[in-house]
């Protein structure tokens, strides 16, 4: 296999095809956002379409541990190919479905295990792909293509769906996905810091203590747990207000998110990751202080706007963070790690604000999740380690 050694612009023709093939591939996912449609003419209760949707994240979440490591010992392209041919091959088994029964559920869990095996390995690639002192801004042009696969997916798939059934549905994802593998079978190998032509067991991780380990997993837990808060009741919470419109706090989020990427994502890379890091939380925090005092149409805009701008600066910084605690012999698991917590996190946060939202409502629910995020950051600022190379 023929390798190339890493790019000094984040602009090169290898990224911007590896980019593509993870955007397409991010598309091909996010068209079955409406999938929960499909199951109206069942009337399926509620409760049967959340497993159906929910197996999919549990099983990307499960697998991905295992990936990351995988993707450090065996590299990352034939993981990839692997994960999006695995995607292809169960796709076309969705025009068997005729009911809300065991088949999509079995179905969605295959697409969680496909999904969390070639995202994670994609990714990895994409940032193979960059410059090292450029890592934080390449992470953050990746989750933009994150961000706008996620916008525009369920768009396309509403009009895909309009006009051809959902079987045009699963035949465009088959096709999205066939562009991407071959994005990513053009795309070269990045040569190992070794220099030689294979990939080795990556580095002990024996030198990190339980307590590190357990002191650094807990601020992307947590911030996917408020993430979770924002993203799973605002819109109900909005409504309560009331607020005719929602919609706009989203736009407003991922254009402050997006904006902020490409302007200043990659702002750790020169002043280190952590004096990046605790001000996103402050941030992050205070929007959701604000959130809780949401009265006026033009708050919610703003709020929107703020923590689009506090989610572009923690994501890059935070994962970046992560890749250097563990060193980059261990980029795949450690993104696979940032992923995976990312995702508990958003998971169980869903489920233990909508218990404190039930017993004190949104607003309450909104100010205790700022201030417990901030305390939170306190103490990974505090007692978190630092990054060799960026030692403070």
């Amino acid at each position: 296999m023929e390798r190339v050694e890493p790019n000094t612009t984040v602009w090169n023709r290898h990224f911007i095809l590896a980019l593509l093939g993870y955007f397409l591939l991010f598309m091909s996912v996010s068209l079955f956002f409406i999938f929960p449609l499909f199951f109206k003419q069942f009337d399926a209760p509620k409760s049967r379409i959340g497993l159906i949707m929910g197996i999919h994240s549990l099983t990307a979440i499960f697998f991905r541990p295992f990936v990351g490591r995988f993707l450090d010992v065996k590299g990352r392209r034939a993981i990839s190919l692997f994960g999006i041919g695995f995607l292809i091959l169960v796709l076309p088994c969705f025009h068997l479905i005729k009911d809300a029964g065991l088949l999509p559920i079995i179905l969605r869990a295959l697409t969680g295990i496909g999904w969390g095996v070639s995202m994670t390995a994609t990714l990895t690639i994409c940032s193979d792909l960059a410059p090292l002192e450029r890592l934080a801004h390449s992470l953050g042009i990746i989750g933009i293509a994150g961000l706008l696969s996620s916008a525009l997916g369920p768009l396309l798939a509403e009009e895909i769906v309009r006009q051809f059934g959902f079987s045009g549905l699963y035949n465009t994802g088959v096709v999205l996905l066939i562009i991407s593998l071959l994005c990513i079978l053009f795309t070269k190998e990045v040569m190992r810091p070794n220099n030689s032509g294979h990939f080795h067991r990556p580095q002990s991780l024996k030198n990190l203590s339980f307590l590190i380990v357990l002191l650094i997993s807990f601020l992307p837990i947590f911030h996917g747990a408020v993430r979770g808060a924002v993203v799973y009741f605002i819109a109900l919470f909005g409504k309560s207000i009331p607020f005719e419109r929602v919609g706009p706090f989203f736009m407003a989020f991922s254009a402050a998110a997006i904006l902020t990427r490409l302007g200043i994502g990659g702002i750790s890379d020169r002043y280190g990751r952590k004096k990046v890091i605790f001000p996103s939380v402050c941030i992050i925090s205070l929007n959701l202080v604000l959130i809780s005092q949401l009265s006026e149409f033009w708050m919610l805009i703003l709020a929107g706007f703020i923590g689009g701008f506090g989610q572009g600066l923690i994501f890059p910084a935070l994962s970046t963070y992560i890749i250097d605690i563990l060193g980059q012999a261990n980029k795949g698991l450690a993104i696979s790690l940032y992923l995976t917590l990312f995702d508990v996190g958003l998971g169980i946060g869903s489920m233990f604000f909508g218990w404190v939202s039930d017993l004190y409502g949104y607003r309450n629910m909104y100010l205790f999740a700022g201030m417990l995020f901030f305390l939170v950051g306190v103490v990974f600022t505090w007692k978190a380690p630092s990054p060799v190379k960026y030692s403070e």
